[in-house]
Formats: C-alpha cells, structure tokens, sequence
C-alpha cells in the first residue's frame, strides 16, 4: 500500500491530464486497488494560453497555475506532476509557491531516454513554439550530452501548432499524419530519437500506426506518470 499522494496539476489540456491519469494507473503495477497511487487531479482548463502567455503578450496563467497549486496543498499531497510542457516555463515560481518536490518533466523526459537506450548525440525536440522559444529541454538536455534539432519555423507553423490545436479540439485523429510527417523529418536529420515535448503531441501520435514512425519517441506524459511512480515508491 503506498501512503503518499500525488498531486496532479491539469487542465492543460484537459485531455492530456486524463491520458496522465490513465497511464499512471496502468504504469503502476499493481494487484488490488490498494496497490495504486493516490492522486489528487486538479483540472482547470481556465487556464491562460501558455504560448500566448510568453511570447505574445497573453493573460499571465501563473496566478491560475498558484492557484490550482494550492488547492493540491490544501488537498494534502506531497509532491505535484504538471502534465503540460509550457507550464514548466514557471518552474521556479510555482516551486516557491508549492514548498514541496515538483516532478519536472523534462528530468524524467531525460529518464526516459536512458531508459531506452538512447546515447548521447542528436535527437528530435517536438513541442508549443513556446517550449521550444523557452528552450525548457535544449540546455537541459546538452547538460547530458544529447544536442536538440527541432522543426523548422514553417514545419511549427504548418503541422506542429495546428495538430496541437486538433488533439485540443478533441480532433485527436487528424493530428497523426502532420506530426508523424515532422517526427520522420527529424529522424531523417539524424535524430536517434524524438522527444514529444508537448503532452497533447503523443496523443495525436498514438492514433496513427506506431510502424510509420521513423525514430523511436518520448512520450512526456508516460515519462512523467514513470517519475511519479518513482516518487511515490519511495525513489
């Protein structure tokens, strides 16, 4: 049985905190109920548009993210997952706020890619034009020896942004085809692997056949659920 709990801080989008919920149950081993970790999800898609917000001048979504940051508190959990890349561009605020461990997403992204075997050198970075700007998984990841190439402005402008858009408008089927398209590009640029550094970009990817993919992916919300687990047994 595991005591502490989890707490999850969603919304963002509202499908990809329920694809985060999903597979922390089924990542979890487990025999009875008991064996599961306890979760508090809170999911609050009011949220201000993460992108907007840094690089085009939107509502500032950090009072929604402290916000949504103590109702977890007072909610008696001991550490929290945020399921959105973007939100981690507050990182250091919302840590301040939280006084307690929050799971970064780009450490266990890295976790995941040891996981597979992936060495050090070149692999693919998909996510928001905000992730990407911020440069959340860039320095982190050349600290560990892997160097990022990512899309291209029109590819960000043409697939990436636009399919992001689609798995938010619950469209999660036709987002497949342009991602897989941006995925093989960068594995056709010498990418190894590619990070899916935006949690509705899995989504979209996992509704289209795995075999067309070019380069093994991340998946952030299955690396995030992993860290989790990791926490909560006590890692």
């Amino acid at each position: 049985m595991v005591d502490k709990v989890l707490g999850v801080l969603g919304g963002m989008g509202p499908l990809a905190s329920a694809q985060f919920m999903l597979r922390l149950t089924l990542l979890t081993q487990a025999d009875r109920d008991q064996d599961h970790i306890p979760a508090v999800l809170w999911s609050d898609p009011r949220v201000p548009d993460r992108t907007r917000g840094k690089l085009s001048g939107g509502a500032d979504p950090l009072p929604w993210l402290i916000r949504g940051i103590e109702g977890l508190k007072q909610a008696g959990v001991g550490a929290i997952a945020i399921p959105c890349n973007t939100a981690h561009g507050w990182y250091r605020e919302m840590a301040e706020a939280a006084a307690m461990p929050i799971l970064h997403i780009v450490d266990a992204a890295a976790t995941d890619l040891a996981r597979l075997g992936i060495r050090p050198g070149k692999i693919g970075l998909m996510g928001t034009a905000a992730t990407l700007a911020m440069r959340l998984y860039q320095e982190q990841l050349s600290d560990r020896g892997w160097t990022c190439i990512v899309p291209d402005d029109e590819q960000m402008a043409r697939y990436v942004t636009p399919s992001i858009g689609l798995v938010k408008a619950n469209r999660v089927a036709e987002a497949y085809e342009p991602l897989a398209k941006v995925a093989n590009d960068l594995a056709a640029r010498g990418a190894t692997a590619v990070v899916l550094g935006c949690t509705e970009i899995p989504l979209g990817i996992q509704a289209g056949p795995a075999d067309g993919l070019h380069a093994p992916v991340v998946d952030t919300i299955d690396a995030l659920a992993r860290a989790s687990i990791e926490w909560a047994r006590g890692g």
